[in-house]
């Protein structure tokens, strides 16, 4: 049963309660007992799972909790034309699935827009799927090159005092685009991507006064640009090349009285045809469950001393 994974006696948990039935195994058949409709569920659920692994894609922990889901809610759409057609990184056997009806129209988005500015809290995917989307493009030959820009803003610590120069001083604030790389790419065949330069990771300053073609950009954690510096970026865009623009205008970094280059950007580019805003919230949080809990919290909190 290596379609529930290795958490195989988690995974089966996970369908009893979703469905309100009881499972057990022996060997390699499942039993499964409770009212007829929601067994019937059960039974289609574990037989796309099978049939999906069977084929050679590997699921994730989280692809089978989504699966269990999605199939406990209702949704007609087949398990099977969801996973296998959505986005292949790497190797056809290795792909992104959207886990959340927005993410979802952000994939479509990034298919059909130049440009498109993904807006909401940490968690629901904005860079990791821009990652997906850009990686599958360089596989299918549509850009030549993949390129992450972050801005290198101080959250509590002053880049000055930080050891090294300024490669070492700016590469903790490019962590998180290398950790999405590696969980898509194999780490060898990544690393020889960032050494012949088609893949690039840098500070955000380093982008003035280049064109980038036949590119697919990525700008991470945009709330924290100011406003030169979002138009400077903007103007970057050369032929057949796209960008994803991703942030979070609730957490905020720049000095006091500076307006971020992502809300002005919002409001000046919403209307542009070829540029689509796609809105998340706490509802597409697809890290542990308690990071939704804990978004929730923080915004009833922030609501109540804004009323205050």
């Amino acid at each position: 049963m290596t379609f529930l994974y290795s958490g195989f006696d988690k995974n089966l948990k996970l369908i009893e309660e979703a469905f309100n039935i009881t499972a057990s195994f022996r060997g390699n058949k499942i039993f499964i007992q409770g009212e007829p409709g929601p067994v019937a569920k059960a039974e289609n659920l574990i037989n796309e799972l099978r049939s999906i692994s069977e084929d050679g894609y590997l699921l994730k922990p989280e692809d089978i909790s989504y699966a269990i889901k999605s199939a406990a809610a209702g949704h007609k759409a087949s398990l099977k034309d969801l996973f296998l057609n959505n986005i292949p990184v790497s190797s056809k056997k290795r792909f992104i699935i959207p886990k959340t009806e927005t993410q979802r129209q952000y994939i479509e988005a990034m298919r059909n827009y130049d440009i498109v500015i993904g807006i909401g809290p940490a968690g629901t995917g904005k860079t990791y799927l821009a990652m997906a989307m850009a990686i599958n493009a360089l596989i299918k030959k549509q850009v030549s090159r993949i390129v992450l820009a972050r801005p290198a803003v101080e959250a509590g610590e002053k880049l000055g005092f930080l050891p090294g120069d300024m490669y070492e001083k700016v590469n903790p604030y490019l962590r998180p685009l290398y950790d999405a790389l590696f969980d898509m790419i194999e780490a060898e065949k990544a690393s020889k991507f960032i050494e012949r330069g088609i893949i690039e990771i840098a500070p955000l300053a380093f982008m003035r006064g280049r064109t980038l073609n036949d590119s697919f950009i990525i700008l991470d954690e945009a709330q924290n640009t100011t406003s030169e510096q979002m138009k400077m970026y903007l103007t970057r865009l050369g032929f057949n090349s796209k960008t994803v623009i991703t942030g979070d205008i609730t957490q905020i970094d720049l000095p006091s009285g500076k307006l971020s280059g992502l809300i002005e950007a919002e409001k000046i580019l919403n209307d542009i045809e070829g540029i689509k805003v796609i809105y998340f919230s706490e509802k597409d949080v697809v890290r542990h469950k308690l990071v939704q809990e804990i978004v929730k919290a923080y915004e009833r909190y922030e609501k109540r001393n804004t009323e205050n």
